[in-house]
């Protein structure tokens, strides 16, 4: 155990944040798992079991990543954007469908028979890539005809990929690719211009789903639904939803109603994944969703001070890019949970049930450790440097 510590870097505050959200998320997910248990005749100890692999998984996936000296995930950026496109188109291609609507989000792994969501894996390397790309013409003046090609190209293909199966994600993506441009020097007037065609596209798409609807499946009327509803209630889906979501919240109070003693588990859609922080404020109670959503928020400002303590403007952009996204997915599911929000289908990071989100989160956060343990790497290096005896002390080694 002594050496497994021993190889563990980076910041650690982050590692301790990261498995205390791990392991408060195991009652919950156990609890909420009744529900898929019951409709899969299945029993909760072997959702219980799947979350754990999925959690230990995961975690191998950021303990190797940390490993990593971050400067590689430049070049890596470039061979997996082909990659994550040539994955996106195949599983828009798949042509899936329910009720009629687009839901083409997952690809199934060959042997070994588990589904994967293309768009998170897109979404980390995405980040990566125009971290890559903002690092490199910082300091430079460039017009907004050399970034179309190499930078929005790219954004837009992949977003338009994501958009009809999954407006949400796209949208978050958008969204945070926006900031991180912003935040590495991007002309402002060349950012209006890119949020103008992003809206022009997206209405010339729902034009077009609405005008030809069975040309290509799509969600729009879903997203439509759900913006309506939220605007102004009806008997919907999203309003069974929300309204389940608040009777859990409003049953829960301050101390909640204890361990698996939730009732509305059995009658809230997704109770394990899209609207589990509903479940922990019942069972938990305000005391058990502030706590979440403090760690969330704690994990924020350790991203920033690693963003700010880094060495290269790559370094910043890169844990910028990755981090505030978790953050920002994660306080898009608990203000759905309260109702601040239209219904996203977003996941509460490594608390929701789900593989595939656990895991492109571990390796976000993997990235982030890589970046702080270089610098935790170069502060000993100068420690050593600074001590006359230490330095004499490795020659005789």
């Amino acid at each position: 155990m002594q050496a497994l510590f021993k190889n563990i870097k980076g910041d650690r505050l982050i590692w301790a944040i990261v498995a205390l959200l791990a392991i408060l998320s195991f009652l919950p997910v156990y609890s909420a798992a009744s529900n898929l248990a019951y409709k899969s005749g299945g029993n909760t100890f072997a959702f219980f079991v799947k979350h754990f692999m999925h959690l230990f998984f995961g975690f191998v996936i950021m303990f190797g990543v940390h490993k990593i000296p971050y400067r590689y995930f430049r070049g890596l950026s470039l061979i997996m954007i082909p990659v994550v496109l040539v994955l996106l188109a195949i599983t828009m291609l798949q042509g899936t469908t329910i009720a009629g609507a687009n839901a083409s989000r997952w690809i199934q792994i060959p042997f070994v028979g588990m589904s994967f969501q293309t768009s998170t894996l897109a979404s980390v390397v995405l980040m990566v890539y125009v971290s890559r790309y903002m690092s490199k013409i910082k300091d430079k003046n460039v017009t907004f005809k050399e970034t179309i090609l190499p930078l929005w190209l790219v954004v837009f293909l992949i977003l338009i990929l994501i958009l009809p199966a999954n407006f949400s994600t796209a949208a978050i993506m958008f969204l945070m690719v926006l900031m991180l441009v912003f935040l590495g020097g991007y002309p402002i007037k060349y950012l209006a211009v890119i949020v103008g065609s992003g809206v022009l596209v997206l209405t010339m798409f729902v034009l077009a789903a609405k005008a030809f609807p069975d040309a290509m499946p799509n969600r729009v009327d879903t997203w439509m639904g759900r913006i309506e509803s939220f605007s102004n209630p009806e008997d919907t889906e999203s309003d069974y939803q929300i309204e389940k979501a608040k009777i859990a919240i409003a049953t829960g109070g301050i101390k909640g109603v204890g361990p698996g003693k939730s009732m509305q588990k059995n009658f809230l859609p997704q109770s394990s994944s899209d609207f589990i922080f509903a479940i922990i404020i019942e069972e938990y109670g305000l005391i058990g969703g502030f706590t979440i959503m403090i760690l969330y928020l704690w994990l924020l400002f350790r991203i920033v001070i690693v963003a700010q303590k880094s060495d290269t403007i790559f370094g910043k952009l890169l844990v910028l890019g990755v981090g505030l996204p978790i953050v920002f997915q994660a306080l898009i599911n608990m203000a759905v949970a309260v109702e601040l929000f239209p219904v996203t289908g977003q996941t509460l990071p490594l608390i929701s049930s789900g593989g595939t989100s656990i895991w492109m989160t571990c390796l976000a956060i993997g990235i982030i450790l890589s970046v702080s343990a270089k610098r935790e790497e170069i502060k000993e290096q100068e420690n050593i440097e600074d001590n006359p005896l230490e330095v004499l002390s490795e020659a005789l080694d």
